[in-house]
């Protein structure tokens, strides 16, 4: 099968796009042919080894902060079709079309958390086909949204979800989000709006209007001076809730955006991982600071009704054939995306060039 695989931690040239042995399904398994797969941060983080160690920040390792073992497909966000299962797999499956939890946790239950993630400890969906455990899949046959919108919803909206769900968002509530027009910050926008959130996004007035169309009352230009003082006026004084996906400099800004009581979630750190923080601002305040890392059994069920209802439907910003995976990943991180990156697996190989949805 064609497959992009990860030969080592590096820059895009450790990628790359060959045959590679297609995966047989074992006892509870099934194979997938892809039909299309998202592509993330995490996927060049995880390329990059970007995420370090505890004991040592420059180091390159995985989100496991461990190096990732190669070779390895990468890819976490996969939606296609079943195409054959293994032993103790209901063979009703076959045929059917599936959307696939990425994870596997480190427990049973339905609020275990993360322990490993498909295209990271085991391989992924950027190829023609994948195995994953029957238990890991969703049927989404018949929801109304596309392939493409499909695959962009495990990661990026199953982190949103959990950040919004490990806060305690609830109905009526005011909810700033950083970084609103990539993958997860857009994500946190429409699930917050589904929920019943009123929500105040940062990002750059060039994409305002877009952001206003999914559903954001207000737009606080990120480029401006005082971010945060602004997304607090936005909102008409504190709020109940800050996402966080950019870290950085900025993050002890958002502290005082917050009400007494109230609640900063962080899932992300793509402006930096290492900030800097007035403690007397959240004990003094009684705020809380909620870190969350992807999604629980529990989370990704709830987005999966979502989905098969049609009630949110992620933005598709690029799409692009599994040959040009190095392009795709150069797409997510362009400052003008605005929404997620595909790769589809099954597209004619003639069509290229990172095409807008259709």
């Amino acid at each position: 099968m064609r497959a992009a695989v990860m030969r080592g931690h590096g820059g895009p040239e450790q990628l790359e796009v060959g045959d590679h042995p297609a995966p047989v399904p074992g006892a509870g398994q099934v194979r997938i042919s892809v039909a299309a797969a998202a592509v993330n941060t995490t996927d060049v983080w995880t390329r990059e080894g970007a995420y370090g160690r505890a004991d040592a920040p420059e180091a390159r390792a995985g989100w496991r902060q461990v190096p990732i073992e190669v070779p390895r497909v990468q890819g976490a966000d996969v939606c296609g079709t079943v195409e054959s299962v293994g032993d103790g797999v209901d063979a009703a499956l076959v045929g059917r079309r599936v959307l696939v939890d990425p994870a596997h946790y480190d427990g049973p239950g339905p609020d275990a958390e993360p322990d490993d993630i498909l295209g990271s400890e085991r391989d992924g969906g950027f190829a023609e086909l994948v195995v994953v455990d029957a238990a890991d899949v969703h049927d989404v046959t018949a929801s109304p949204l596309t392939d493409a919108e499909l695959s962009a919803l495990p990661i990026a909206y199953g982190t949103a979800m959990g950040m919004l769900v490990r806060a305690g968002a609830t109905a009526g509530e005011r909810l700033v989000v950083t970084g609103a027009s990539g993958g997860v910050g857009l994500a946190l926008v429409q699930l917050g709006v589904a929920l019943g959130l009123e929500v105040v996004a940062v990002s750059t007035d060039e994409k305002a209007a877009r952001l206003r169309a999914q559903g954001a009352a207000a737009v606080v230009d990120r480029s401006r001076p005082d971010p945060a003082g602004r997304a607090r006026e936005a909102a008409g004084g504190p709020v109940d809730l800050v996402a966080d996906v950019v870290g950085g400099d900025a993050f002890g800004s958002w502290v005082d955006v917050v009400r007494r009581g109230g609640r900063l979630v962080v899932a992300g750190a793509v402006a930096g991982p290492v900030v800097a923080l007035d403690l007397r601002r959240v004990y003094l305040e009684q705020r809380r600071i909620v870190g969350s890392t992807m999604h629980t059994r529990a989370h990704l069920a709830r987005l999966v009704e979502l989905a098969r209802a049609g009630e949110v439907r992620p933005v598709v910003a690029r799409r692009f054939p599994l040959e040009e995976i190095h392009e795709a990943q150069r797409a997510l991180q362009a400052p003008g995306t605005f929404g997620k990156v595909v790769v589809e697996v099954g597209r004619d190989p003639e069509v290229s060039g990172g095409s807008a949805p259709g």
